[in-house]
């Protein structure tokens, strides 16, 4: 009898075991937070194609504004052959969430030079940045001018131009404003004023109406300024001893009005409070796929690993989305922990695949827009798709 009931011990034990296996096989415990990271796939059929045989040049920047019309950056540099075959398109352009052309606008002698950032305000105003220029500009949402920082041509500089040393101090006035951010409590302006080597390397804060308020510059340890001085990530600095001045390529915030900037030299986000205090780096690592010959001035992962950041659109706000030009594709983080979830994206010239990424935005239905530049020249629809 006890050997009878030590074997149905024994059987009911097992049973209980091989169902905990199973449920540890099917119900993992890693599983509902990797079934829940955000995944992407291509549309082919956004944007519709553009009216008057338009052609965009370099799309410097992509914006979403509160009924989800996307807004893109045109740097209208066209190559003689598409001027043959077609017109150049406006310096920005307004999409619906179809990817139907609703509007257009922009004076080319008037909007900041090298088209590089938007934002889209409460009041569904644009704001652009520069990145060859030393302005930032508000637009309706019409297209008409109502605000400008600065005059265009004069520069936070030592000489006033474009030649001069950086001061990192002008309250009016900017040296390549290349990122900005915008409050959704108050509609304060954060602009990452520093778009490359020889410009400025700051964050600057100004109100809706143009008002300065603060500033700061990104962090750096001793031991970063030692290593980055030893190893020049951009051979073609020609200032001494500048490999280890930041490059605050983009600024973000999230819904805990946390200030995410892109120092885009050191492969890293910097977070900030609203006033400048100082949180936590976020590393983006950079992977080097292949080996080659490079070209006088450059050399690998010397664009950037972390150029623009943007975040997933539901309650919680649980992503943070990083656009890795070096890689060329999009790495996904948890916005707690900073982890680096997954990614996606690949290098290439066919549809969906990207050549020269550059900036993203996100509309409230959980959508990726990304832009790029140079050889790539176009923005791109990546549809959220449904992971539960």
């Amino acid at each position: 009898m006890r050997m009878q009931k030590k074997t149905t011990s024994l059987t009911t034990l097992a049973t209980f075991m091989g169902l905990a296996i199973l449920l540890g096989i099917f119900c993992p415990q890693s599983l509902p937070a990797q079934r829940n990271v955000s995944k992407f796939e291509f549309d082919p059929y956004w944007p519709k194609p553009l009216p008057d045989r338009w052609i965009t040049g370099q799309v410097g920047g992509v914006c979403v504004d509160g009924r989800d019309r996307v807004f893109i950056l045109n740097r209208r540099d066209l190559t003689e052959n598409e001027l043959d075959a077609g017109h150049q398109a406006p310096p920005v352009i307004e999409f619906d969430p179809d990817g139907n052309v609703i509007n257009s606008f922009g004076d080319p002698a008037v909007v900041p030079s090298n088209l590089h950032d938007c934002k889209v305000d409460r009041e569904n105003n644009v704001w652009l940045t520069g990145a060859a220029d030393a302005i930032v500009q508000k637009y309706s949402p019409d297209g008409k001018l109502l605000l400008q920082i600065g005059k265009k041509g004069v520069f936070d500089s030592s000489d006033g131009t474009i030649k001069g040393s950086p001061l990192n101090a002008s309250h009016t006035a900017f040296f390549k404003p290349a990122g900005i951010a915008i409050d959704p409590e108050n509609g304060d302006v954060y602009i990452a004023d520093g778009e490359s080597p020889g410009g400025n390397h700051r964050v600057a804060v100004f109100d809706r109406n143009g008002q300065f308020l603060r500033q700061w510059e990104l962090q750096r340890t001793e031991a970063e300024v030692a290593q980055l001085a030893r190893v020049t990530l951009y051979p073609f600095d020609k200032v001494p001893g500048d490999a280890f001045v930041p490059v605050p390529h983009c600024v973000g915030m999230d819904i805990d009005g946390q200030v995410y900037v892109c120092d885009r030299r050191a492969r890293q986000l910097q977070v900030f409070d609203r006033t400048g205090n100082f949180k936590k780096k976020i590393l983006i690592p950079f992977e080097q796929r292949s080996q080659y010959q490079t070209s006088p001035g450059f050399m690998p992962g010397m664009r950037g690993s972390a150029v623009h950041v943007s975040f997933s659109t539901e309650r919680e706000q649980r992503f943070i989305y990083v656009v890795n030009e070096d890689d060329e594709q999009v790495e996904i983080l948890d916005r707690a922990s900073g982890q680096i979830l997954s990614s996606f994206g690949r290098a290439g010239h066919q549809t969906g695949e990207f050549t020269r990424i550059h900036n993203s935005a996100v509309d409230s239905k959980g959508n990726l827009y990304i832009g790029e530049v140079r050889a790539g020249g176009k923005v791109m629809k990546f549809k959220i798709v449904d992971n539960q």
